[in-house]
């Protein structure tokens, strides 16, 4: 393989980085070692197996409710048990995958030795926050053995506040303790971020992924303690009858709605923007380019943060909201489009005439533009009046949020895991099997969600166990990419596991990538990260665009 990088630039000797999978990822610790450690790499190690475990069981309740929908009939489920598994899928994927994801693995893992420092600031805080995750875990098990959840993972009132007939306020208490998980992550990062930079790595330096964990962070902490505080309300609401959000209590639905919506729509870009942090990485190791437009992209990241605080009402043109609200909403969900649409046309720029190789990572990455494009237009579908007044409860709004988080966030994670399994681990998989999961996962999801596109457009409601027969053909397509989709998400748990024993073994910058994680770093790092502090004298991403890569 041609290593096109040296570390002329950065002043730390010499020293033999091609060093077995050992230091924190030696299974001979103890467990307490590992239940104890305040190493950041091991903690994303723990959250790498616990959102693991809840994207898998997440995954079944998908898998149970799209059997129901194979047949139009409802002869599966009855509607009570099919609210509760389309709920319990939400709540699981959405507080226990989708917003942990990246920020809590590759962005636990990744930020220290990206700049430089040997943990983040509050170690102590870092390992609380996974525990406070595996408490929030265990409630919603419990919630799940002691009658499941049915009022949709929004907790829309009156549904949650007077009409459910399940545990909400154990499901609200859930939410509430698991949003402490995600404040104190997005605090930890950006102290870390401001105070441990190493010498010369100034903003502007800084690599574009953590840019997008600054802003990720800044949702975090502006925006979790205003959904905790909403979904505890409707819990206490609902256990001692105050009027809050129950009409008939005297409250307000309306209300709910908004306070909701408010963290909810910037949640998406807690799921998506370190995501689109580790595709500009991905973009740039594998095209041999510098990042086209780099102070763009960086400030795309910020804008993105700023601006999904002002969009929450797109979601409510069809609940009560003032119809000159409505169109305020509609214009700024225009203008939020724009840095999303600044980062892809600059990851195109930067693939424009370099050297790009199709190993796995850039597989995903691929497919993550190509997929959230296909989101992100057709969210402006749905941001437009005109047409969410008769698709707002279709199943063009699923497919659409499908499109923006798993073809997104899912794909954007995969191939962040693919991209950094090898400083993680020290070992590399195999490349041909990875492939070809990339292609099924791609294929297996449009299989599953475009059919959906097209069922909604022609009318077919959301949240329904039965449902109209000329529905039934995009049905069982949806069903069918299911299993495609099943079958890829699967395949990678067996060839990173088989990497650990018998992969080659990496080296500490298979890719030939820039940034301090690579030509600084061992793989995995020391138990410190660095022997001495890397002090930083030269741009973001050197990459001549005359580099050549072999895989």
């Amino acid at each position: 393989m041609a290593n096109a990088t040296t570390t002329d630039h950065i002043d730390i000797p010499e020293r033999d980085y091609a060093a077995p999978a050992v230091h924190y990822l030696n299974w001979q610790y103890t467990a307490s070692s590992w239940l104890l450690t305040l190493d950041h790499k091991r903690i994303a190690i723990l959250y790498l197996i616990t959102i693991s475990i809840f994207f898998m069981v997440g995954g079944l309740f998908a898998t149970i409710f799209r059997m129901e929908l194979l047949t139009p009939e409802g002869d599966l489920l009855n509607a009570d048990t099919y609210n509760k598994m389309f709920t319990l899928h939400g709540v699981v994927m959405i507080f226990f995958f989708l917003i942990p994801s990246i920020p809590a693995v590759l962005g636990n893992f990744l930020l220290p030795l990206m700049i430089g420092a040997k943990d983040v600031a509050f170690p102590r805080l870092n390992l609380f926050s996974w525990y406070i995750l595996i408490i929030g875990g265990t409630m919603a098990v419990t919630l799940t053995v002691t009658g499941g959840l049915d009022t949709g993972w929004t907790f829309y009132s009156p549904l949650s506040t007077h009409f459910a007939n399940t545990n909400v306020f154990l499901a609200a208490l859930t939410v509430f303790v698991t949003g402490f998980s995600s404040i104190l992550t997005g605090l930890n990062f950006l102290v870390t971020i401001h105070k441990m930079r190493a010498p010369g790595l100034t903003w502007f330096r800084l690599p574009l992924f953590i840019w997008a964990i600054y802003a990720t962070s800044i949702i975090q902490i502006l925006g979790t303690p205003v959904v905790a505080i909403t979904i505890l309300l409707a819990g206490i609401e609902r256990v001692w009858g105050v009027g809050i959000f129950d009409p008939y209590l005297g409250g307000d639905p309306v209300l709910f709605q908004h306070m909701f919506w408010f963290y909810s729509h910037p949640a998406v870009y807690i799921m998506i923007l370190p995501g689109m942090g580790a595709i500009s990485e991905i973009i740039a190791c594998f095209s041999r380019n510098r990042v086209f437009g780099y102070e763009f992209i960086a400030f795309s990241s910020v804008a993105i943060a700023i601006i999904g605080f002002l969009v929450w009402g797109h979601h409510m043109y069809v609940s009560g909201q003032s119809m000159y609200a409505g169109y305020v909403f509609s214009i700024l969900t225009m203008i939020v489009a724009v840095p999303s649409a600044i980062k892809i046309f600059n990851w195109t720029a930067t693939l424009y005439k370099g050297n790009v190789v199709w190993a796995t990572p850039m597989l995903y990455a691929i497919g993550f533009i190509g997929l959230f494009a296909i989101g992100g237009a057709t969210g402006l579908f749905l941001g437009i009046l005109g047409l969410d007044v008769p698709l707002h409860d279709t199943y063009f709004v699923v497919a659409h949020f499908h499109y923006v988080m798993v073809g997104g966030m899912v794909m954007a994670y995969l191939a962040g895991l693919h991209f950094w399994w090898p400083k993680m681990t020290g070992k590399m998989y195999p490349q041909l099997p990875a492939q070809v999961c990339a292609v099924v996962i791609f294929v297996g999801f449009n299989l599953t969600f475009f059919p959906q596109f097209l069922a909604g457009w022609m009318g077919m409601p959301r949240r329904y166990h039965s449902y109209h027969p000329d529905f039934q053909i995009w049905n069982v397509l949806s069903t069918a990419g299911a299993g495609v989709l099943g079958v890829g998400f699967t395949v990678p748990v067996f060839y990173f596991l088989w990497s650990l024993f018998y992969g080659k073994t990496a080296g500490s910058n298979p890719w030939g990538a820039r940034g301090l994680e690579w030509e600084q770093c061992t793989s995995p790092p020391d138990p410190h990260n660095f022997h001495h502090t890397p002090v930083v004298d030269h741009i973001a991403y050197p990459y001549t665009g005359e580099e050549t890569l072999s895989v």
